[in-house]
């Protein structure tokens, strides 16, 4: 293949030059038009978008969609609004080019006079707060609601009377499902638990989702704003959670550099008074995410509670849900601040539950927590082991090899050849003379977020420098292990590796 612009690959596939496209069919001729002919883009954008990204007018006469440009794609973020009419062959109408920003997720109110979306401000920004715009169809005039709400909405729904609008949004590790009024703004809470997602308006009026918890994966569940009542739909899973044990997890609070952070804390299955217990402390990635209270089938805090250890997992300064200037807290700070917020939740849990054995914690993250645990490695830290999953070694030389290069230029204010200062700073590579603990590295071949020359530069240095280390590779997997055959693998592998210098015993299996 021969290459003369970027992207030359992205996340997890080459670029070869297709591109996706959004067509109608006639239902009657049976004939396919591309509604997006002649342009170099992608609907549904790559590699995350979907149908959110689509909408239809209420008369079925017009699409309104999400696509980004191509030119500069690999170093923008100016996903836009197009709308394209379904009836004649027509270049599709740019609707957001007032905005350098990311515009996505359109919704038409229930008359098809108004069109909600999602916007952000900042150019360049992935992490920034999504406001909720109206345009108006007749005028194009464009308003903003619930400007001081500050939330960044993931999903947006009408309300059958069209004065109301239904948004999913994080707030203090969970995901939840709000109610704004049009005309005041006003925000309120319907459903707090867990996360919920996939939110549909249905004709009666109720809303239908999928709530998912620590303790439970996603079920349907319904949501009456007439009468605040929710009830679950599906019951897919009650069997086998019936027959599982799983730890509850525990809300804290601390402060630390005059700012008020949230952690988890889960008690080892089986725990009891007494005791001394092994700690599995989790560094989130993003770092622009949070510790959710919700099932994940990859950093699931519960496979660690299981199998006997303590679980401490801390949203730290740049962490979704407490703000948009929370978020924006970690710009330029990779490693100092989130480090110093890490350490202070860790102190204050120790100091407030004695069970948890000081001589037996190891420190596991991804991506950005795979980042923070090659930082960790060079300071002074309490950790007996660390495990590293696809993350970077320096700051400088990830520029210059990963796919979206608007994310480092955020975060580091630049291009390495204008914020070198800022890149060397934050980059672990830096404290390998201090490095002394035992990891475990672990890395997907097909990652081209944080590719495999960074787990082999953190790898080399582990083995020049001495230190205990093993490196588990997946040629065939991605930023993530998903694969079951390699999942199991995964669990195997980081296991058996903080057993060993946790030094905890388990049974062996028959």
């Amino acid at each position: 293949m021969i290459f003369d612009r970027l992207f030359i690959r992205h996340w997890d596939r080459w670029f070869d030059g297709r591109r996706n496209h959004l067509f109608v069919l006639d239902l009657q001729k049976l004939e396919p038009r591309d509604l997006m002919k002649g342009m170099d883009q992608d609907c549904p954008t790559i590699p995350w978008g979907g149908g959110d990204e689509i909408a239809w007018s209420p008369d079925s006469r017009k699409v309104v969609f999400a696509s980004k440009p191509s030119k500069g794609e690999a170093w923008h973020t100016n996903v836009e609004l197009y709308m394209a009419d379904v009836q004649r062959p027509r270049k599709p109408r740019l609707l957001t080019k007032a905005n350098p920003a990311w515009d996505t997720g359109p919704v038409f109110s229930p008359d098809g006079g108004t069109l909600a979306y999602l916007a952000m401000k900042r150019p360049g920004y992935e992490s920034d707060r999504f406001y909720i715009k109206l345009y108006d169809m007749k005028t194009k005039k464009i308003t903003t609601v619930a400007e001081g709400w500050d939330r960044s909405p993931q999903q947006i729904a009408w309300s059958n009377d069209g004065n109301l609008i239904y948004a999913v949004a994080q707030e203090h590790a969970r995901r939840k499902v709000f109610q704004i009024d049009v005309k005041s703004g006003k925000a309120k809470a319907l459903f707090s638990e867990g996360a919920s997602s996939s939110m549909v308006v249905l004709r009666d009026g109720r809303l239908a989702f999928l709530n998912e918890r620590m303790t439970r994966p996603r079920e349907v569940f319904l949501f009456d704003p007439a009468t605040g009542k929710s009830t679950q739909l599906s019951h897919v899973n009650d069997t086998r959670l019936a027959a599982t044990i799983m730890s509850e997890p525990e809300d804290f609070w601390f402060e630390n550099d005059g700012r008020r952070l949230h952690g988890w804390l889960l008690r080892p299955v089986g725990f009891r008074k007494g005791r001394k217990y092994p700690l599995a402390f989790l560094v989130h990635g993003g770092p622009q995410g949070s510790w959710l209270d919700n099932f994940h089938y990859r950093w699931n805090p519960q496979f660690y509670a299981g199998a006997g250890y303590a679980v401490v997992a801390i949203d730290f300064r740049g962490s979704t849900g407490y703000g948009q200037e929370f978020c924006d807290a970690i710009r330029g700070n990779w490693g100092p601040g989130p480090y110093s917020d890490l350490m202070a939740g860790l102190e204050h849990v120790l100091k407030t539950h004695r069970f948890i054995d000081r001589k037996r914690m190891c420190a596991l993250g991804a991506s950005f927590g795979g980042y923070m645990i090659n930082w960790i490695a060079g300071q002074d830290h309490p950790f007996a082991c660390l495990v590293n999953h696809d993350g970077d070694f320096d700051t400088t030389s990830s520029y210059f090899n990963t796919d979206e290069l608007w994310f480092p230029e955020w975060e580091m204010m630049g291009p390495p050849w204008k914020s070198g200062e800022i890149y060397s700073r934050n980059s672990p590579a830096r404290f390998v003379d201090r490095w002394k603990t035992p990891m475990l590295v672990i890395q997907g071949a097909r990652d081209f977020r944080v590719v495999e020359t960074e787990a082999f530069s953190t790898f080399n240095a582990l083995q020049r420098r001495g230190i205990p280390s093993k490196l588990l590779y997946f040629p065939d997997e991605n930023h993530w292990v998903l694969k079951p055959q390699n999942s199991r693998l995964w669990h195997k592998t980081v296991l058996e590796w903080i057993d060993r210098w946790t030094h905890t015993r388990r049974p062996r299996r028959r």
